[in-house]
Order: C-alpha cells, then sequence, then structure tokens
C-alpha cells in the first residue's frame, strides 16, 4: 500500500493538484480541533465544521481525549496557542467511538497473538508504566468529553483567555451536539 501511494504522490507533485491546498502555518479562524482519528471523520469532520485548507490546527488521536496533562495532544494543544496564535480550542468527540469500551485486556491478546512476549509485557508494567490506564478507552463519551475539555481548561500552562468548549459530532450525519462542561 506505501508503494502505491508514493506513486500517486510523485503524480500529485507532477500534475501541481497541491497547489489548491497551499496555506499558512497560521490557521485562519485561530481555531484547534481535537478529535477522534476514527476514519469517517477524516472528511466528514472539517465539511461539517465549514472548515478548509488552513483554516484550523486539527490534532488527532485515538478517542480524542487528553490522557494526562503533559500528553502529546496537550503539547500540539499549547504549540498551537503559543507560536500559531490559536484562540479557540473545540474536543470533538463521535458517535460509535471505537475507544469506548477500549481496554488494556483486548490489546494484550492480540499482542501476544502478533508476537509481543508476555516476558515484553511485564517489563513494562514493572518500569513503572501503567498499560492498563494507558490503552483504556472511555465508557462514556460526554464524560469523556467533559473531562478532556477541563484537562484543557484547567492546564497551569493554558492562558486564561482561550476558549475551549466540547462537542459530539455525529459519524454518519455531521451534526454536532454541544456537551456542557461546566
Amino acid at each position: 500500500m506505501i508503494d502505491d501511494i508514493l506513486q500517486f504522490n510523485r503524480e500529485f507533485v507532477k500534475r501541481g493538484d497541491y497547489k489548491e491546498y497551499v496555506a499558512d502555518k497560521y490557521p485562519n479562524k485561530k481555531l484547534a480541533v481535537l478529535s477522534c482519528m476514527d476514519t469517517r471523520l477524516i472528511e466528514l469532520l472539517p465539511a461539517a465544521l465549514g472548515l478548509k485548507n488552513g483554516d484550523a490546527k486539527i490534532i488527532k488521536n485515538a478517542g480524542g481525549i487528553i490522557l494526562s496533562p503533559y500528553d502529546s495532544a496537550m503539547r500540539s494543544l499549547l504549540v498551537a496557542v503559543y507560536e500559531l496564535g490559536v484562540e479557540e480550542i473545540m474536543v470533538v468527540a463521535h458517535t460509535t467511538c471505537g475507544a469506548c469500551h477500549m481496554s488494556f485486556s483486548e490489546f494484550e491478546q492480540h499482542m501476544l497473538e502478533r508476537g509481543v512476549s508476555q516476558s515484553t509485557l511485564l517489563t513494562i508494567k514493572h518500569c513503572g508504566i501503567d498499560l492498563d490506564g494507558w490503552l483504556e478507552g472511555f465508557h462514556d463519551t460526554h464524560q469523556s468529553v467533559v473531562n478532556t475539555v477541563a484537562t484543557i481548561s484547567n492546564h497551569p500552562l493554558l492562558p486564561s483567555d482561550v476558549t475551549v468548549r466540547g462537542f459530539i459530532i455525529d459519524s454518519v450525519t455531521g451534526a454536532l451536539e454541544e456537551v456542557p462542561c461546566n
């Protein structure tokens, strides 16, 4: 698949198809969106939000969540605020998210089947890595949004003038529901 993508890319550049996507690194709408990496949202999310290339910083991970105040998603949001002029942050979870009810116990079996040894998993755990927490999903989408908005809003490095709001997008229609987070 990657070789096919590389071939497509060579043709894409050769044809000049990139020209319609040229944009500045600073988001036109001074907006950052934290959302899930779900494949259904690749085109639906920006379309449903009315975003074009260059309008917003879109940060995606499994579940669209902040695991800890110092994880990579929070780091990206702080960079967006301090280096790229972001003034508003949208947390956008979605319906029927695969991260809902995700658990390490499910991953562990898959890992073992794919060749990760039990001793590797034990070594990681003995080094202080909480695999159960790290690979845990969430069990309530609304509460996940509330928790993520709270983590961002209450971050000691986030300026108080940055607006942070939470939403759930319908994975089929793109309809947004605001989640009260106060």
